[in-house]
């Protein structure tokens, strides 16, 4: 969770002079415990100082912030306003301590998001290899859904992330990495892998492994079988999981077939373990691109990164054409 960071901020804060204001790290400490002793005890502070701080940002703000109940403290929509500015102030003064840090150790640091499918295809050892040959850099990844990807960006949780489908913010440039296509995947064992393209009707009586419904992958799908006059509603869908890697090893095992980006089945296809398959009047083509903020001011690290994808691309088609010689 976000707030688990705000007490150790809370004292590092105080020991720099704090250039937040304190009070705010009171409210987010409010905000997760909904509990004024809990939040108290947690920063080290009498309940009395606790309170007096969410009354002072209530005067200063001329608004409730929480409402009392019986389950505890009910954040008001005000109240949620604040706490979101709060915590975009903390992230950007996190932000701050690391970059001085940084510099005095002559080293870089980005903090990148990644939607999960583009996590488990070649993304992460893409960011691996550019931290081995860039002196210096240093890369946190977070894996998380599309939605919660752009609120980070927002809240400049993120410097830039990369996810898999059209860019949704205007706010924000991109770059594109590749297009992809989502395909029928199956084991090699499966009746269909000796197929060139299966109908829907054929794919209606098997059992569906699937992403969930917040995912790209899902959403795409569901959308290309509503152009189709179908609904997800007609198919048999046995699990959703969010884990790719999961997903696959169900395949491999007969447990089902599922739909997923061709990109993320290079290796297993090369492998001869999964068997990519089109799906007829499914034309499922994918974008993957890396969404940055306007103000972003090192372009090299993306071109870095859009080079390494070219060519890993690359080696894993090369992998796949000597498989299918």
């Amino acid at each position: 969770m976000f707030y688990s960071s705000i007490i150790t901020n809370y004292y590092f804060g105080r020991k720099l002079g704090n250039m937040l204001n304190q009070k705010l790290y009171t409210l987010l400490a409010v905000a997760e415990t909904k509990n004024i002793t809990q939040a108290a005890e947690k920063l080290n502070l009498t309940q009395p100082a606790v309170s007096q701080h969410i009354k002072a940002l209530e005067q200063q703000f001329e608004t409730k912030i929480f409402n009392r109940t019986d389950n505890g403290l009910k954040i008001t929509e005000d109240g949620k306003l604040i706490v979101k500015f709060a915590m975009r102030a903390d992230a950007l003064y996190r932000s701050l301590v690391e970059d001085l840090r940084d510099n005095k150790k002559h080293v870089k640091h980005y903090t990148i998001g990644v939607t999960q499918s583009a996590e488990m295809g070649m993304m992460a050892g893409i960011l691996a290899t550019l931290c081995e040959q860039k002196k210096g850099l240093n890369i946190t990844l977070i894996s998380d859904s599309i939605t919660n990807l752009y609120t980070k960006l927002k809240n400049y949780m993120l410097d830039f992330a990369i996810i898999d489908g059209k860019v949704q913010n205007a706010n924000y440039n991109s770059v594109l990495l590749t297009t992809d296509n989502l395909v029928l995947v199956v084991s090699n064992k499966h009746p269909f892998a000796k197929k060139s393209i299966v109908t829907l009707d054929e794919l209606k009586k098997e059992n569906l492994i699937l992403r969930p419904t917040s995912s790209g992958t899902r959403q795409l799908f569901e959308s290309h079988l509503e152009s189709n006059n179908e609904s997800i509603y007609n198919f048999n869908v046995l699990m959703e999981i969010d884990s790719v890697n999961t997903i696959k090893g169900l395949v491999k095992h007969g447990y089902g077939v599922s739909i997923l980006a061709k990109s993320l089945l290079a290796s297993d296809i090369a492998k001869g373990k999964l068997k990519a398959i089109p799906i007829a009047n499914l034309s499922m083509i994918r974008e993957i691109n890396i969404v940055y903020p306007k103000n972003f001011d090192n372009m090299e690290i993306l071109n870095d990164i859009t080079r390494l994808f070219l060519e890993e691309s690359q080696k894993q088609q090369h992998k796949i054409d000597e498989y299918n010689l």
